[in-house]
């Protein structure tokens, strides 16, 4: 896969290369004595087939961490790099072109708009796509299937569990067919036996292509993930394998 956007060309590296990679990364805001240092010289390598847990208590800098991998933030200083592609300095459009292409997030507040049912919610990931309307009906079918809400696909989020909302979250996500699932918190708002199903079904979506990074405070999450990342203070301080 080659992913061209302004002067940004991402093309699929090698299959032991990382789908995302942060080097050194510190990310502060401010200036002075009222200087928030949100992430200090963090590196970790995300592949295929990787589950990856970011675990630390509020602030530790596990969501800016995210963001920078997502390409929603810059990092003040260090690398962040996509495809084996270095995308700090490149443009807004060029990281938004990434972030449609190559990532999909799910986050704790799932972000439906309320008027519209499960399906035309999924399909507003691909509505600037260029994708004919036949080509987007089909996809977001497969998607509600594949996280098991095909028959749920008219209801609205009011008339949807938190769970199933949670679902639909992650079938906007999966529509595009991302590298990469960042999902933040993916179980905080959700009782335990809709935490599990949601849970199972991330990590089932990890696979030969795909990677997936949530950040929880979690054990659940963090005993289903491949290799866990500890932080605080903005800083990496422990790294284990399950």
């Amino acid at each position: 896969m080659s992913l061209r956007s302004s002067a940004l060309v991402l093309t699929e590296p090698d299959r032991s290369s990382p789908i995302a990679e942060a080097r050194h990364a510190t990310r502060w805001y401010g200036s002075g004595p009222s200087t928030v240092h949100a992430l200090r010289d963090a590196s970790v390598a995300v592949h295929r087939g990787e589950m990856l847990a970011v675990m630390g208590p509020s602030g530790s800098g596990k969501s800016t961490l995210l963001a920078l991998l997502g390409c929603l933030d810059r990092p003040t200083s260090g690398s962040i790099r996509v495809l084996g592609t270095e995308v700090s300095q490149a443009s807004d459009a060029a990281r938004t072109e990434v972030r449609a292409t190559v990532i999909g997030f799910v986050f704790q507040q799932f972000h439906l708009i309320d008027h519209l049912d499960a399906a035309a919610n999924v399909e507003t990931a691909l509505l600037h796509r260029g994708v004919d309307p036949a080509r987007r009906r089909h996809l977001v079918s497969e998607a509600l299937d594949r996280v098991g809400l095909a028959h749920r696909s008219r209801h609205r989020p009011q008339e949807l569990s938190g769970g199933e909302q949670q679902r639909v979250a992650i079938a906007r996500a999966l529509v595009r067919s991302p590298s990469l699932i960042l999902a933040d918190e993916p179980t905080g708002n959700l009782d335990s036996s809709s935490a599990a199903e949601v849970l199972a079904l991330l990590r089932s979506l990890v696979g030969r292509d795909v990677g997936l990074v949530a950040v929880t405070h979690s054990t659940e999450v963090a005993d289903a993930a491949d290799r866990r990342l500890m932080m605080l203070d903005g800083r990496v301080t422990g790294a284990s394998t399950r």
